[in-house]
């Protein structure tokens, strides 16, 4: 597993547009994705979510009023309906139109482009799944993307079940400065990543996690002077709304 992390990292910082190019085009839609692409991410991150019929979807909020206009949660809802949706006009009348996707067509537009893509599993269950995980693995499998994806989640279960549908694929655990209480729910579980905040990063917390052969993909540097810092502690990935930015800051 760890060689085919070397092979996506190469010894150098990358730069993954979160949620796509965000900054300049509505977050987790092909058109901020392949923004970021053109932009020259490394990568991009991404959140996905099943719909009432099991299919899966992008889409950071388990509701849809935030970044469409409709309402309701997208686990109420049929693709047919999310379908419906405009994902675009809220940011601005030149992505009126714009579609929540699937993560398939995600991986059919850019799976290509990019040499890292972050699934995140958006999970509320801890007990059981709604086969959000075995939905995820099928995609990647589907668009042999796995030699290209590390899928993250804040639920320590939710990276545990999707452990055990597709264990050759990288996982990264996901966490803030609001949820240290779940830590230890990673701490006898194999994975080779994790995700904190940028504000969580020191030169202690570094040499930790290399030395215990974590990777560290920190989220969400929109800052130059603070990407250089970080990547000057070793950060692994910085995952920005501002792909052109951060990549001109980290230019040596």
């Amino acid at each position: 597993m760890q060689s085919k992390l070397d092979a996506i990292y190469r010894g150098r910082t990358l730069v993954l547009g979160h949620r796509g190019a965000s900054a300049y085009a509505p977050m987790n839609t092909l058109p901020a994705f392949m923004l970021a692409a053109d932009q020259g991410a490394d990568g991009i991150e991404l959140d996905v979510q099943l719909t009432h019929d099991g299919h899966l979807i992008v889409l950071h909020d388990f509701t849809v009023d935030h970044t469409t206009d409709g309402h309701g949660f997208a686990r109420d809802m049929t693709l047919a309906q999310i379908r419906q949706l405009d994902a675009g006009l809220w940011f601005g009348e030149a992505f009126r139109g714009t579609r929540i996707p699937t993560l398939d067509e995600v991986f059919q537009a850019v799976g290509q482009r990019f040499r890292l893509i972050n699934v995140e599993i958006k999970s509320e269950s801890w007990e059981t799944t709604d086969g959000v995980e075995a939905a995820v693995a099928k995609s990647i499998l589907r668009f042999n993307m796995i030699d290209h994806v590390i899928v993250s989640s804040f639920n320590a279960m939710a990276l545990r079940r999707f452990r055990a549908v597709l264990p050759e694929a990288a996982i990264g655990y996901l966490y803030a400065p609001d949820n240290p209480s779940t830590y230890h729910l990673m701490d006898d579980f194999p994975h080779e990543a994790r995700h904190p905040h940028y504000s969580l990063i020191d030169q202690h917390l570094m040499t930790w996690d290399h030395d215990h052969h974590y990777r560290v993909n920190t989220w969400t540097v929109n800052d130059p002077a603070v990407a250089r810092s970080l990547r000057q502690l070793g950060v692994d990935a910085i995952m920005t709304d501002y792909p052109n930015k951060i990549i001109e800051a980290l230019r040596d």
